[in-house]
């Protein structure tokens, strides 16, 4: 059987790999490599060939709520920025803070982190905030290489932060723990990251540019657009996620979607122009779409590898390799999963691995949000490297990739080895999510 089993795997490896070599997308690939694994799969009745279709389509629902909270957060940060929050935000930190570098460094840092954390991809974190942000350290005297480096990964870790980190809810999902209690595991570590990275590559600078030069270089904002008007929204999210737990029977669990939805309702009534939000919402879920897909196929891809057995083979996988040598192995696996297979790599790499960690004594929630600082890594590496090629993209670096991506090396080695310890005293770290809760 194990044999069988195999053989199933090494057909969907094949199927992924000649997708890719044919120049498909990563979702197409991986589509392609989850019906190639369903037939094979059928051959040896396991599934059959009638049950096929069915495990495809009952798959591509598994994270339809992942798919609501991220298009409601997204359609929210775009109202945000389009009437004109976002450059109103970083007009004011380089107004305010010009002469104070750390202040601006940090204040801008938290800019970064605000739409990945509330919509879980730091892709949007650069649609939505990258240019003006990359304009603003370009004006505070920092190269363009390390603009890009710090971009890439704030964005990163913007992915990771609380309270939407998707791979966190793939792994929650597939192996049924509640996705609670993140708040402090993930938030801390955040924090302090993105402080370090920003104040090690921002603070040494080149000719800063002139304060007058400076407010003219940045994009220029509504006349009727004031803070009230930038909070109202935020208020509005973070009192509607705050309201149960302060009064638990009293008040409604509204859940992520329905509170992304009211917050972006009341950005949308109190913007100082007039948005059409129709228009807007359907152009944000358009740019979604290959995340979107990306999210369908991998319930699609990890149903069939369930039905299959080849979810069970990677287990046993897992579980028969030396306790150590699967610890520093992650420093590697997980960074190079999430270049291959997108959020797909929480499927097939994270849950096993949790599984196993959770089977053997490691706290499951700490350990989800170590491996989740790790994964973000990952989206500077090829094939995808879709946080790496949008920092370099809006912070307009035109020189080698590989020289960008070297200049992060430690903020990278430091996220690795915060990331590998919080697994590895997972238990002892568990206070952290009874504090979150």
């Amino acid at each position: 059987m194990s044999g069988q089993i195999g053989i199933i795997l090494g057909v969907m490896i094949l199927a992924y790999a000649a997708a890719k070599a044919a120049k498909l997308s990563v979702e197409i690939s991986m589509f392609l490599s989850a019906v190639a694994g369903g037939i094979g799969g059928a051959l040896v009745r396991t599934p059959s060939f009638g049950q096929l279709f069915r495990h495809l389509v009952e798959g591509s629902f598994t994270y339809l709520d992942v798919i609501l909270v991220f298009s409601t957060a997204t359609i929210f940060m775009a109202i945000i920025s389009e009437s004109g929050g976002v450059n109103y935000v970083v007009r004011a930190t380089v107004r305010y803070f010009y002469n104070k570098r750390v202040i601006a460094l940090l204040l801008l840092m938290i800019i970064i982190l605000i739409p990945g954390a509330l919509t879980g991809a730091g892709s949007i974190s650069l649609l939505v905030v990258g240019a003006p942000v990359a304009m603003a350290l370009g004006l505070l005297g920092i190269p363009k290489r390390r603009v890009a480096a710090i971009l890439f990964i704030v964005a990163g870790l913007s992915a990771a932060a609380p309270p939407v980190n998707i791979w966190a809810m793939i792994l929650t999902a597939g192996t049924a723990i509640p996705y609670v209690g993140f708040e402090l595991p993930l938030g801390i570590p955040v924090l302090l990251l993105g402080t370090f990275t920003v104040l090690v590559l921002g603070l040494r600078k080149q000719a800063a540019t002139t304060f007058e030069k400076a407010l003219k270089g940045m994009p220029e904002v509504p006349a009727k657009m004031s803070w009230w008007r930038v909070l109202i929204p935020f208020l509005v999210f973070f009192g509607s996620v705050l309201a149960y737990r302060i009064w638990p029977f009293r008040f409604p669990v509204l859940g992520l979607p329905l509170e992304f939805t009211l917050s972006a309702v009341a950005a949308w009534l109190v913007s100082p122009k007039k948005i059409n939000i129709l228009t807007l919402s359907r152009d944000t879920v358009k740019r979604l779409l290959p995340l979107l897909a990306t999210i369908v196929v991998v319930g699609m891809l990890q149903q069939v590898m369930t039905a299959t057995g080849v979810r069970g083979l990677l287990s046993f996988a897992v579980i028969s390799t030396p306790l150590v040598l699967l610890i520093l192995s992650l420093a590697v696996v997980i960074p190079v999963s999430e270049g291959v297979l997108t959020y797909g790599a929480a499927a097939v790499v994270g849950i096993p691995l949790i599984w196993y960690l959770d089977s053997i004594g490691f706290h499951a929630t700490v350990a989800i949000a170590g491996l989740t600082l790790l994964w973000p890594l990952g989206d500077g590496l090829p094939p995808t490297a879709l946080i790496g090629r949008l920092s370099v993209m809006v912070s307009e670096y035109k020189e080698s990739y590989w020289k960008f991506l070297r200049s992060t090396w430690l903020p990278w080695l430091l996220i690795t080895i915060v990331g590998i310890l919080m697994i590895v005293f997972s238990a002892r770290l568990e206070f952290l999510v009874r504090w979150s809760m």
